[in-house]
């Protein structure tokens, strides 16, 4: 991946949407140059997809709650069970007291309860603890700037 492939990736996640001509132009491609650009990081993978970010408050969910799961088993093989609760919006297997941290979005606490609730009904689940979010002062996708280089 180069500089131009990096350039493209900053434009697409500032809008997805944008025409190949304006990807071009902005980063001195022609448009059928952007394009195959483009469908070769989505070929490997870099690109997963092409999406629409929503603001969750405009949906009506107020409530963003970290959830760490305890497990008297090993989580790795209940991705489905967790995939199966829409209120989900993340799953993480983690090292450290939890064994899964999930991302929870609803509109009220009740439905955040209800959330902990179907997540103890999931098969090794033994404990929780949530933590909910009063304020996010940012979130932002990854950059596809190179990592800086450590330092001897």
């Amino acid at each position: 991946m180069d500089d131009t492939d990096r350039a493209l990736l900053a434009l697409l996640q500032q809008d997805a949407g944008q025409a190949y001509a304006a990807l071009g132009r902005a980063v001195g491609l022609s448009t059928a140059a952007a394009h195959e650009r483009v469908r070769k990081l989505r070929e490997r993978g870099i690109v997963r997809r092409t999406t629409v970010e929503v603001d969750p408050r405009g949906l009506g969910l107020g409530v963003l709650a970290f959830v760490m799961v305890e497990s008297s088993a090993w989580m790795g093989d209940s991705a489905q069970a967790f995939a199966a609760i829409p209120e989900i919006e993340e799953a993480h297997i983690i090292a450290g007291a939890a064994s899964v941290l999930v991302k929870v979005r609803t509109a009220t606490t009740e439905q955040l309860q209800d959330v902990l609730r179907r997540l103890y009904a999931i098969e090794g689940v033994s404990g929780t603890r949530a933590t909910v979010v009063l304020e996010s002062f940012f979130e932002r996708p990854p950059s596809p700037a190179p990592a800086a280089p450590l330092k001897p």
